[in-house]
């Protein structure tokens, strides 16, 4: 009897050490990925800078005065570009239209980082567009720039509902709804601050008005999640 107790104390050893470092393991796995974040930002934002730099003594040499209409950034004269300068940037999140359409209801969960990258462009303070960066062949390039009304809404929600870091709040976009969240942690509590172009493709703008709401209101994630599915089926279905 002594000798089986002694073999199955042998033989579940290794598996309680396996247990015990898996679960050591877990606060150091979080921190590589923290810290891989962290590294993969500072070369996205670094690359931003570089690129805009050359983007910026391009345009103003090329095509001095009155910026053209269909210019990306929302400014009024070329010059302009010499006080723009990359601001704070942020990862942008998706969550598949699979999980969606399936009936998930983790949100939080289910949003997962795409590898690109937004940061903000300012005059003088003010945000004037964004600057789309992503890894081509193992390196940060700037690919596009535009979005000057999502900028200028990024930047009050998160001056609404951001603390000093940031680091509660997280970058959303579902594009099979055509659809942007600003999701806010706090409190114990995830809700969403729904952007502009969520709040006109999914209807929330006529919602927040019937309910009184502003638009730096939050929504539970169950609240966006019913015309987020509706809006992703229909989209989905058009194409079939």
């Amino acid at each position: 009897m002594q000798h089986k107790r002694s073999t199955r104390r042998a033989l579940l050893a290794p598996l309680a050490l396996c247990t015990i470092l898996g679960l050591a393991g877990l606060p150091a796995m979080a921190q590589n990925a923290t810290a891989v974040a962290a590294k993969d930002g500072a070369s996205a934002q670094a690359a931003a800078q570089r690129d805009f730099a050359q983007f910026a003594a391009y345009q103003m040499r090329t095509r001095p005065g009155i910026a053209p209409v269909d210019f990306p950034l929302d400014i009024g004269d070329m010059q302009d570009l010499k006080e723009a300068v990359i601001g704070y940037g942020f990862p942008v999140h998706t969550v598949e239209a699979k999980d969606i359409v399936a009936g998930r209801t983790d949100l939080q969960a289910m949003a997962k980082p795409t590898g690109q990258w937004r940061f903000i462009v300012s005059v003088r303070g003010k945000p004037v567009g964004l600057a789309t960066v992503e890894q081509v062949n193992g390196r940060f390039e700037t690919v596009s720039y535009g979005g000057a009304v999502l900028a200028k809404d990024v930047e009050a929600l998160t001056s609404h509902h951001g603390n000093a870091a940031r680091s509660n709040l997280r970058f959303v976009r579902i594009y099979q709804a055509r659809s942007d969240f600003l999701e806010v942690t706090g409190n114990g509590r995830t809700r969403y601050a729904p952007l502009h172009s969520a709040r006109e493709s999914l209807l929330l703008q006529a919602r927040a008005m019937k309910t009184g709401q502003g638009d730096t209101s939050l929504m539970e994630a169950s609240e966006v999640l019913q015309p987020l599915r509706a809006a992703v089926k229909a989209n989905l279905d058009a194409f079939h």
